[in-house]
């Protein structure tokens, strides 16, 4: 059975003649119908792709903050407190210059 035979013996389309070929309206719609999924794929996939700021740019980010709320501050983005800035923090030792906060920070002691 040859590839016309195999056409030939299928059933009639149910479907209007309009419809059983695309036109430019419709290859326009799906044009915009692929133009939205695309938008719609890269604003889920956004969150994925961007560069987070630097540990560093995010600790620069806390100056002039106050001192509490700064130890806080650094204290989440590095998931722990440095133990320099320890008495610091507790009250038992005088708030290091922000650049000294800055430098004690990114050590990792």
């Amino acid at each position: 059975m040859t590839r016309a035979d195999l056409v030939a013996a299928l059933s009639p389309s149910r479907l209007p003649p309009s419809l059983q070929m695309l036109g430019w309206r419709e290859g326009v719609a799906l044009f915009g119908l692929g133009l939205l999924a695309g938008v719609l794929l890269v604003w889920l996939l956004l969150p994925l792709l961007t560069r987070r700021r630097s540990i560093r740019a995010r600790i620069r980010a806390t100056r002039g903050l106050e001192a509490e709320e700064r130890l806080l501050a650094i204290a989440r983005i590095l998931g722990r407190l440095p133990k320099a800035l320890r008495p610091a923090a507790y009250g038992a030792a005088p708030m290091p210059a922000e650049d000294e906060v800055e430098r004690l920070a990114r050590s990792r002691k």
